[in-house]
């Protein structure tokens, strides 16, 4: 762990379900000493009871065994060490204390205002250790927002405007299969978070840290200048065709899916090579890039008849041959399986701490490369509170009989 880029650092980690544990779980994969701290009184982490399980027989949808353990919790509690608090107890912002004055970092994904009612935000902490930074994922951010002011990732989607840039015109919102605003706002807030510390290295004072679910996805959205496509009259729900650049989109062939981007005039003419229609290339329709768009329904279909009673793999093999921009339209279980991602360590095998690869399971890695140092999520999730003993007895010296009193109160 010692060569990797944030060893040295600790973070106090309070978050639960995917937003927070995906930011941690990326810090934890660069090195950072991560204590996750979980209420002994409701299980700890919801994702702990998410299923499926892995257990020593393989997948199961409910547990059959005191050590199956949330595929949920596979994945996000790697490479972390689980403590139990129960921080509504009086007795345990004491404790927590103790964590802080160890900590570069705290992170919290509770809605706005959670922290302050506990008595244990960013003003508290830093009286404790003014270099601590206090970063919070919520939805709306720190001043709350519409209703109850709780998000889930449906409720950010539907806010963002991101739902209605998938589908065709006229077709109900699209809900993205992945659950982005929960997987876009965690990369914001370890952006934030290391440039804030960075910050309190130079200067002495740590900060606090405040992302927004629905800011970050709304952000992504504004990336691409949709208020001048609705001003110019252009569609800006396209289906699987982009008018907007042709030919690109997603095609079927006889076999299988494939997505096709070839803008340029120099991948066009790649494509009417392939499909053995030079002749297109001087076609005053097509000629041109302006041209393409403007007849960018006429160009796809023929695209789309081309390749409709063709196998896949000859599809993709004609377009590589002529340096045109395609690839096959992958089924998740395949794409993270895939060779070069596997290699390059972006995707891992999953094991259960006591089990090892009882299934074939892969999760996320930490997609990011490094000259001088590693990173890497190598090590299994905690059971809950597995990590109490080393880190409230040997970190902050607690004795063994503190700690069975503070068991017996409901402390930890």
């Amino acid at each position: 762990m010692a060569d990797r880029p944030l060893a040295g650092r600790t973070v106090i980690d309070l978050t639960t379900a995917l937003s927070g544990p995906y930011a941690t779980l990326l810090m934890a994969g660069l090195g950072a000493r991560v204590i996750k701290v979980e209420n002994p009184l409701t299980g700890g982490d919801t994702s702990r009871n998410n299923a499926p399980y892995l257990g020593a027989e393989g997948l199961a949808l409910a547990r059959h065994g005191e050590d199956d353990m949330s595929v949920s919790m596979l994945l996000r509690g790697r490479n972390k060490q689980s403590v139990t608090l129960n921080l509504k107890h009086p007795e345990a912002r004491e404790i927590l204390a103790g964590l802080i004055r160890t900590a570069d970092v705290m992170i919290d994904n509770y809605s706005a205002g959670v922290m302050a009612r506990l008595g244990i935000g960013h003003d508290w902490a830093s009286a404790i250790n003014p270099r601590i930074v206090c970063t919070s994922i919520s939805g709306f951010g720190a001043q709350g927002g519409p209703g109850s002011g709780k998000a889930m990732d449906t409720i950010v989607q539907a806010l963002s405007g991101v739902m209605m840039t998938a589908g065709a015109p006229g077709e109900p919102p699209v809900r993205f299969g992945l659950p982005v605003g929960d997987l876009v706002a965690p990369l914001y807030a370890v952006i934030g978070t290391l440039a804030a510390v960075l910050r309190a290295d130079a200067t002495g004072q740590g900060q606090h840290v405040d992302v927004s679910m629905l800011g970050a996805l709304t952000s992504m959205v504004a990336c691409e200048p949709f208020d001048a496509y609705e001003k110019l009259g252009l569609p800006m729900r396209t289906g699987m065709t982009v008018p907007r650049l042709a030919p690109f989109g997603t095609f079927a062939a006889a076999d299988g899916w494939f997505a096709l981007c070839g803008p340029t005039d120099a991948f066009a003419r790649g494509l009417f090579a392939a499909m053995e229609r030079d002749d297109l290339a001087a076609d005053p329709r097509f000629a041109s890039r302006d041209a393409r768009v403007a007849n960018a329904g006429e160009l796809h279909k023929l695209v789309g008849s081309w390749a409709a009673d063709r196998p896949l793999a000859v599809v993709l093999d004609l377009l590589a041959r002529h340096g045109v921009p395609a690839a096959e339209v992958r089924e998740p279980g395949a794409a993270v399986r895939d060779p070069l991602v596997l290699e390059r360590e972006e995707v891992v095998p999953l094991e259960h701490p006591r089990h090892g690869r009882p299934a074939d399971l892969y999760g996320t890695g930490v997609p990011i490369r490094f000259s001088a140092c590693e990173a890497a999520l190598d090590r299994p999730a905690p059971a809950l509170g597995e990590n109490n003993a080393e880190i409230y007895g040997g970190l902050l010296g607690y004795s063994e009989d503190e700690l069975t009193t503070l068991a017996e109160k409901g402390v930890i």
